[in-house]
């Protein structure tokens, strides 16, 4: 990913916190000599910062990856940016967003028990433990044929890259003026941006 210096974010921490807040990532590597993208929820290993997921046997894209590189891609708030929020001449429009990417190994879990725990915890991570959650039984033939279906992995990251593109190479009065305009917008999104335009 092409980080300017000014919109470069390195801080572990930051990059695994915005990835678990944005977990719907896309997952590329190459399949035949050519990019292959896969849409799908990562968990973050606390301890490691690897990435663990799960995709339908079906998908032909697991089959190319085992202990190949791989990016997965986490995307949050963005925004178009118009010119004339500027007031001033000879300027031009831009998208304001944020984003993270994960590089790293390619590993298939292929004990039955690695699939098994990253379906668990899967469903954990977002059914939450509010009453009523959706609990599956691990020990039906239902669950049992689910895990058939799936291929767990785990991507052993070796590099984070970060992006803050908010506006920082424009002067304070036009960096006020954008965060004005975006705040105001009725996209819920953009208003988002404006957002973290407030930390930078």
């Amino acid at each position: 990913m092409y980080v300017p210096r000014a919109f470069e974010r390195t801080d572990p921490a930051e990059l695994h916190a915005f990835a678990a807040a944005h977990p719907f990532a896309v997952l590329v590597g190459d399949r035949d000599g050519a990019p292959f993208a896969t849409h799908l929820p990562l968990l973050i290993e606390r301890e490691t910062g690897a990435l663990v997921g799960h995709m339908a046997r079906a998908n032909p894209h697991w089959t190319a990856l085992n202990g190949k590189p791989v990016v997965a891609v986490f995307s949050g708030p963005h925004a178009y940016v118009s010119p004339t929020w500027y007031e001033t001449e000879n300027v031009v429009p831009t998208w304001n967003y944020v984003a993270v990417h994960a590089t790293g190994t390619f590993r298939v879990l292929t004990d039955e028990a690695d699939a098994v725990r990253v379906l668990l915890e899967t469903v954990r991570e977002y059914e939450g433990s509010s009453e009523g959650a959706w609990a599956p039984d691990a020990g039906s033939a239902f669950f049992r044929g689910l895990v058939q279906g799936i291929v767990a992995f785990r991507v052993e990251v070796a590099r984070w890259e970060g992006k803050w593109k908010l506006s920082q190479n424009q002067p304070p009065e036009r960096r006020a003026k954008v965060r004005a305009a975006l705040a105001a917008s009725a996209s819920a999104e953009a208003r988002e941006v404006a957002k973290l335009m407030d930390h930078e």
